[in-house]
């Protein structure tokens, strides 16, 4: 047979030129061809129909044979298809298995060669250049996602036993239209281009194997892509090891100047400040280095020296020195760290970085609550911005809703329509008491639930529930009761409704010494309730003032918020006020800190991160093209104005609790109800107005006494 023939006249090719087989094949340009393959170039010159017959007769007869290819064969044609893609990009390069004995089978058979590339090339083949053949198969499936050598070699497998018919052919040959072979390469190009879209959306927040929400809610709270985020620029501050080394020894002498006698032992250089620990001499106290701080600061050229008594771990004292210039910490450089992206928490918070330049990632389900203070320009509210972000970029509205508070009307109002929020941002304290009020409620109910269900936490609770959902068995809610029944539209009750995965409550007040003056005494009260009980109820506090004093950060609100965050203050009875120690005054401002965890003795200096108003605004568009907020009326709605149909829309919220003191003390004195309530005496005089109008106590008299009518 024709092919058997051309076997044989390879034979001879190979038996006497077996050193330069290789080189046939891979370069025609170099060597003698073989004379079958020059035969068919000059028939192919002559008359191109001619040839382009002969081919498909080629083909055909190649098709008919009765006996299989060998085993030999086939491997030979696999071992070509992967060297030809190793090493399709460097044309003139050889590799070196061309000059084994295996190469030299590889390529017995060049009319296998000239079927394969009458597949997969254009018209005018070069039957001898069997790598540029090659080459343009390989350059059609140029490789960005890493294709191994090894996913080709079943295509070329198959691509040896497709049928190839006459229309094929023809196409191949004279650039018809028609069907393209099984075995294209450009087949498996839409594969690749997937995978990229995948990655690219679930880069994105789309759906992935950890999410414990439905596909459905996935599509509908996909988390906001940090591109939005500002990228840090290249950092410009702190010193030089010769520096260092310099102020480690200027250090030394001023201490000595001041009869102190200390050695520099490790220095921790840090955007902002840099720490030298030294190591006092036998008997000098830590309280001398201590009362030295602003005579070195002098003594240095510094704005302030902050003392460091205790490290933990070490036998040496801190003493920190701000730099000559000062970088910025970028919130994205902060939240593009392991700790945030490795927390399963939705509360995880993203402070700032430490004086050793890790980033200062948190749980605020583990504080469980903060309280925030600092005097204007410290950095206070762009440190709520940054915990606020941090949530919004971690959790969906599923996981976290949001009670907003802003007196000022300007910090927190950036934030409305969010779908998180609960309710439109409050700026009317008497609602922020309502919305307390909402929240306490809202606390004991969730405590009844999970009482119920035999869980201790919220974290318990949605397990449970989401559980009961997968298995299709969802549990009923226990406190339903028949008179709660709605009604459809056709008057039938609907069924006793399913329980859904309770979503974490954070409560978020800004200017919370503003809350305190308007609303008062009930307001510490509700505070105090829900640092108390709430945490394992899922509703959690972030207090903020810059006003520190002992009226607004009571004793009772202290005691039940263990976790501080300090900037920087006026005075050390202020830094005395959050953090019972000092050092928040000795603080640098511009986000410098201090932050306070409970059950730590000593706090931890943190640099906080920078978020400019462009980043909230896109992150806040972000999520309002997501979705909108689904907002609880009752949340800012007095339950006994309910009550009383609205007759008591006006009335102060403090009303109820002078009465009670009337009630008690036996006394309608404004000055009595003004120090009770701890208000302003214009509204105590009214609320005793509002009294005498209600017949619940008389005019005053001459003697500028009022008699009570009340009952005791």
């Amino acid at each position: 047979m024709f092919l058997r023939d051309k076997h044989q006249n390879r034979q001879e090719v190979k038996a006497n030129k077996k050193s330069d087989s290789a080189d046939v094949f891979l370069d025609s340009d170099e060597v003698e061809e073989p004379a079958i393959l020059r035969k068919r170039r000059k028939e192919k010159t002559i008359n191109n129909e001619q040839v382009s017959h002969d081919i498909l007769l080629d083909t055909s007869t190649e098709q008919d044979l009765p006996e299989p290819l060998t085993t030999e064969q086939e491997e030979a044609k696999a071992s070509k298809f992967r060297l030809s893609s190793l090493f399709s990009k460097t044309k003139s390069s050889k590799p070196k298995s061309e000059t084994t004995e295996e190469s030299s089978a590889v390529h017995e058979e060049p009319d296998f060669d000239g079927l394969d590339s009458l597949s997969f090339d254009e018209p005018d083949i070069n039957f001898g250049d069997t790598l540029y053949i090659e080459e343009s198969w390989s350059d059609s499936n140029a490789e960005p996602s890493g294709a191994t050598p090894d996913a080709i070699e079943p295509k070329a497998t198959e691509s040896k036993s497709a049928t190839i018919t006459k229309e094929q052919a023809d196409a191949a040959l004279f650039g018809e239209e028609a069907e393209p072979v099984p075995s294209t390469p450009a087949a498996h190009k839409p594969a690749f281009r997937t995978l990229s879209e995948a990655k690219q959306l679930d880069s994105l927040g789309g759906p992935s194997s950890n999410d414990v929400e439905s596909k459905s809610d996935q599509k509908a709270y996909s988390l906001p892509s940090r591109e939005v985020l500002t990228k840090p620029k290249p950092k410009q501050g702190g010193y030089t090891e010769d520096e260092l080394l310099a102020l480690s020894e200027l250090l030394e002498q001023r201490l000595q100047d001041f009869g102190v006698k200390a050695e520099v032992v490790e220095v921790n250089p840090d955007p902002v400040i840099t720490r030298f620990e030294i190591q006092p001499a036998p008997g000098v106290k830590v309280s001398r280095i201590t009362n030295l701080a602003k005579d070195l600061a002098r003594s240095l050229s510094v704005m302030s020296v902050r003392v460091v008594e205790v490290i933990a771990g070490k036998s040496t004292i801190g003493i920190e020195i701000p730099n000559q210039v000062r970088d910025t910490v970028y919130f994205s450089e902060v939240i593009n760290c392991d700790g945030y992206d490795n927390s399963s928490s939705p509360l995880t918070l993203s402070l700032g970085h430490d004086i050793s330049g890790e980033p200062v990632v948190v749980d605020l389900a583990k504080m469980p609550h903060v309280l925030v203070a600092g005097t204007t320009g410290s950095g206070k509210s762009v440190g709520v911005n940054a915990m606020i972000l941090s949530m919004l970029l971690k959790s969906t509205p599923d996981e976290v809703r949001m009670i907003m508070v802003d007196p000022k009307m300007l910090e927190l109002s950036i934030y409305e329509g969010i779908p998180h929020l609960l309710t439109p941002v409050i700026t009317d304290m008497k609602d922020a008491a309502n919305g307390l009020r909402w929240s306490v409620d809202e606390m004991e109910r969730r405590y009844k639930l999970m009482s119920k269900l035999g869980v201790r936490n919220i974290a318990g609770y949605n397990k449970k529930v989401r559980d009961a959902i997968e298995a299709g068995k969802p549990i009923e809610d226990p406190l339903w009761q028949p008179e709660m029944a709605m009604f459809s539209e056709d008057g039938v009750a609907r069924t006793v409704p399913h329980l859904e995965p309770l979503p974490y409550i954070v409560i978020v007040v800004d200017e919370f010494a503003d809350m305190m003056m308007i609303v008062g005494k009930k307001v510490e009260e509700l505070i105090a309730r829900i640092a108390q009980k709430a945490r394992a109820a899922g509703i959690h506090l972030i207090l903020a003032t810059q006003r520190p004093s002992v009226d607004v950060i009571t004793g009772l609100i202290k005691a039940n918020i263990p976790t501080r965050m300090a900037f920087q203050v006026s005075s050390k009875i202020d830094s005395r006020t959050i953090l019972d120690q000092g050092g928040a005054d000795q603080l640098l401002g511009m986000g410098d800190m201090l932050y306070l965890p409970a059950g730590l003795p000593t706090p931890i200096r943190v640099h906080g991160a920078f978020v400019s108003d462009e980043e909230v605004h896109a992150v806040v568009e972000e999520w309002k093209q997501r979705g909108e907020p689904e907002y609880i009326e009752d949340v800012v709605v007095n339950p006994e104005d309910l009550m009383s149909g609205g007759d008591s829309e006006d009335k102060d919220a403090l009303y109820d609790e002078a009465v009670k003191i009337v009630i008690e003390t036996r006394k309608a004195s404004i000055s009595s109800i003004q120090r009770r309530l701890k208000i302003g005496y214009n509204r105590a005089a009214n609320l005793v107005e509002a009294m005498e109008a209600a017949g619940l106590v008389e005019p005053m008299g001459t003697n500028g006494q009022r008699d009570i009518l009340i009952p005791e």
